[in-house]
Parts: structure tokens; sequence; C-alpha cells
């Protein structure tokens, strides 16, 4: 795994000079690097110089490779108790964790509530058989085949939230079932993204865009020119001229899709999508994709579960929400949006 950003970039890019307040010249630039969340992550914003860039950049690196590790539920890192570490230990005893997890997965209950269940990080026995057969129908395409429905809903027995023990005073997380483990991919990219921005932003990195995987967490405006990031939101027909739905304005605010169109594999013909639905327990079948755009990207990514549910209900949630928007996309590709959706589209 890269240690160094150097090593990690793909690019930093210099775009145009500009002159701010008094004499101080910014520069804009791009930077992107692989690894993070299984994703790419791309950072634009405003600097002095290459230089200072680069620090905002390797800075950002940094937290964000830390919150990767803490989150992962695949690997083992030296030192370190992480997701994965807790599944490991499920029904055997407490594990003592880092002050970021605990926060985290006190988050992820709450999310669950406003939510309706449909964003559950105890989710991770039935998520876990779905990835299995996932990888197996992409390695094998010929032999694909679906889970046994009988096997998903014994493993459906083991997603109690509840039984999710969090013992803020010791910093400790116990599973109290021992089939139980915890999957944060719904919730830990968006999460991060929103407590790294925020430790960019007291740094100094004031004007500027950060996407992990499309959660895009906005900062102020654009230096040179005041105006609002110009954030795109991806057109889940895949085959059409168009990549984006809509152009979006947004500044300190996050947008985050979540599409069926991503992750995928085919069986008999059709295609199976990686979006589960907790009740059903199978993909997700109401929408081709929603998106939340709201102030937290860790609200957004908890939100974007919503695809999960009709319309009707999804909407409820959103309209009781403040500074908080949706946007659906239907299986026929009509598109409905909240109440003040439509003042973020660019025109």
């Amino acid at each position: 795994m890269c240690r160094k950003l150097t090593a990690c970039l793909l690019t930093i890019v210099f775009i145009f000079n500009l002159t701010a307040c008094g004499t101080t010249k910014l520069k804009r630039f791009d930077a992107s690097f692989l690894e993070l969340f299984d994703t790419v992550t791309t950072i634009t914003g405003y600097a002095k110089d290459k230089e200072e860039f680069t620090e905002y950049a390797q800075m950002i690196y940094n937290n964000l490779k830390e919150y990767h590790e803490l989150y992962d539920i695949y690997n083992d890192y030296d030192g370190m108790n992480n997701i994965k570490t807790i599944n490991d230990n499920a029904g055997v005893k407490p594990v003592k964790v880092d002050q970021r997890i605990i926060d985290l997965l006190i988050f992820a209950k709450k999310a669950y509530e406003f939510t309706h269940g449909k964003m559950n990080v105890a989710f991770g026995a039935v998520l876990s058989v779905w990835h299995d057969y996932r990888t197996r129908g992409v390695d094998d395409p010929v032999n694909a085949e679906l889970p046994p429905m009988d096997l998903l809903k014994e493993k459906s027995g083991h997603t109690d939230i509840n039984k999710l023990i969090i013992n803020e005073e010791d910093s400790t997380v116990y599973l109290e079932d021992p089939e139980m483990s915890l999957d944060v991919g719904a919730v830990a990219k968006g999460y991060a993204t929103e407590k790294v921005a925020n430790i960019a932003y007291e740094d100094g990195f004031k004007s500027g865009s950060i996407s992990v995987g499309g959660n895009v967490r906005t900062l102020d405006p654009k230096a040179d020119s005041k105006e609002a990031w110009n954030i795109g939101i991806q057109n889940p027909d895949l085959e059409s001229k168009d990549k984006y739905l809509y152009i979006l304005n947004l500044e300190n605010m996050s947008l985050v899709t979540s599409g069926v169109y991503e992750r995928y594999y085919t069986v008999d013909g059709k295609q199976y999508h990686h979006i589960i639905d907790p009740d059903t327990l199978m993909p997700s079948d109401y929408f081709l994709s929603v998106s939340i755009v709201t102030k937290d990207s860790g609200m957004a990514d908890a939100l974007a579960k919503i695809i999960n549910m009709p319309f009707d209900e999804g909407l409820k949630i959103i309209e009781s929400l403040p500074d908080t928007d949706a946007l659906w996309v239907f299986k026929n590709g009509d598109v409905k949006y909240s109440s003040h959706f439509e003042s973020y589209i660019k025109k």
C-alpha cells in the first residue's frame, strides 16, 4: 500500500492564475489518487503554488488513509483495531477501538432510525453472501448464480443492530451475536469525506472540492470567480450521449448518488446490482439512482439509501430535514425531485 502521496498521485495539474485580494496570487490545481475506499479520490482547489497545494493533498490523503484503514472490513493493519477486528471478535469479547470508529457507529445507529432501517451497518452477514456470489459471478459468468433465499433468510437473522453494543466510556465495541458482522460500506466513505473535509478546511484549504468515488464535498466558492462549484449528477443511462443529468451549483454542500448501474453481475441474462434491500434481501428494484444534496457528506451517504424505499416514503423523509434535497431517477427514465432541489440546478 502506498505510504507517500507522490507514489499514488495520478495528476497534479496547474489550471490558471488569478489575483485575489491585495497582491496574493492563487492558482488552481487538481490532484487524484487511487486505492483508498477502493475508489478514486479527486481534489480540486486553490493555493498559492504547487508546493502548498501538494501539502494540502498530502494532508487529505493521510487522513483519508487513516479512516480507510479504521473502517476496513477485509484487512488487518499492524497495531490497529478496526471494523474487521470487531467482526473477528463477534460473540467473543468487546474490542477497544479508536474514537473515530465509535463516532461512526453512533452515527450509523442514528441513521438506521431516520432511514427506517434501510441503512443498517449490522447487515454484513447478508451482504457478505451477495458479495461472494457476485464476485464468483463476475469471475465465472457462465456459472453465475443467485444466493439461495434460504441462506439469505438465515443470515438476515443475524442483522439486529441492537446487538451492536457500544461502550463509550471504555471505547469498546461488541457484537453480541457471534454470526453477526458489520459492513459500513453504505456510510463510511461519505462519513470519512465529511470529517476530512472539515480537517482540511481548518488547516487552510478553504476554496476547494473533494470527491471520494463520487461522494462530493464542496468547500468555499471558487477563489477567482466567487462562484459555486459545478458538480454533475451521473446519468444512469451509460449509453446516453449526455454524461450528466444535471450540473449543480454547490458551495459548502455535499452531493452523493447511489445508483444501480455501477456494480452488478449477470445471471441467466438478467443483471443483479449491489444495492440490497434489507426487506426483500434482493437487489433494490425501485429506482436507477437517487442523489442527495445536503451539508454533511455522511448524512448524504446515509440518506442515499432511500433508494431502497418507495418514492413517497423517501420524499417524506427528505422534506422533513432542513437543507436537504433529493433527485430520483425511475426505472423508466422519469425524474422527480424534492421541493427545493431545482434551486441547485445550473441554469
